[in-house]
């Protein structure tokens, strides 16, 4: 499952992010979305858990909790529209 996660502190490294959501399960990704051009955190990212249920877990335990000094927001990530070729 891959998790959006939210309203991170723009100082929050991925290994934190992937480490409190190891607690819960098997993490095979994590990733904070950083500005392209700065390089700085846009203060969210994405979790890919293996299993749903530990995923869930996960949602249900951090989320409108405090981590790294902010409560994030924590829910499953919408998945990406298809192209659909009509511009």
């Amino acid at each position: 499952m891959n998790i959006f996660v939210a309203k991170l502190n723009f100082k929050t490294r991925k290994e934190e992010l992937e480490a409190a959501f190891a607690k819960f399960g098997q993490v095979t990704s994590a990733k904070i979305v950083r500005d392209k051009e700065t390089g700085r955190s846009k203060g969210y990212g994405f979790i890919e858990m293996t299993n749903d249920d530990e995923a869930n877990n996960a949602i249900a335990a951090l989320n409108e909790k405090e981590f790294d000094g902010k409560v994030i927001v924590v829910k499953p990530a919408n998945a990406k529209p298809a192209a659909s070729g009509n511009y």
